[in-house]
């Protein structure tokens, strides 16, 4: 079985990170969004909230889990029997970034977890959970950068 694991913040979740997921559907058996904790960031939504985002946007895909770990993202797949991480790339500084987290992962993992980049399509390349945080923040309009479920959350104050 191919299992991925999406790791993340998603504070909030965004229209680029479905497109990523959507797109990555085809080439796994199961995609584990996995909510990691950080305790040096400051999250604008709750722990809980970020899943119930998640879990309602890809509650009619059955291949689509969500959850939240601690610790290092490569034991948490080791842990769930996953043998492939899944990232989107905005730019090229995302992927020297994620270039470098991924080699490590590699080693770490006795070269068992491969990871897997999408590239981001161009009209998603400008969104970014923290843009999104930041427009949110300030009072502004970030609709247009939710999936639909996540607004009608939010408009709710759910």
């Amino acid at each position: 079985m191919k299992i991925a694991v999406f790791p993340g913040s998603f504070d909030p979740i965004t229209i680029g990170h479905c497109d990523i997921l959507e797109r990555a559907l085809p080439l796994f058996d199961k995609i584990v969004v996995a909510i990691g904790h950080n305790s040096q960031k400051k999250y604008l939504f709750p722990l809980e909230q970020r899943l119930q985002f998640i879990a309602q946007t890809f509650s009619h895909e059955p291949k689509i889990e969500v959850t939240d770990y601690t610790g290092l993202t490569i034991h948490f797949c080791q842990q769930i029997g996953a043998n492939y991480l899944l990232r989107g790339i905005r730019s090229s500084v995302d992927f020297e970034y994620e270039r470098n987290i991924s080699q490590m992962n590699f080693a770490v993992s006795n070269n068992q977890i491969e990871t897997i980049f999408l590239i981001c399509q161009p009209v998603y390349s400008h969104i970014s959970s923290t843009i999104v945080r930041e427009v949110l923040i300030g009072k502004g309009n970030a609709e247009a950068f939710l999936p639909p479920k996540v607004r009608e959350l939010i408009r709710h104050g759910e």
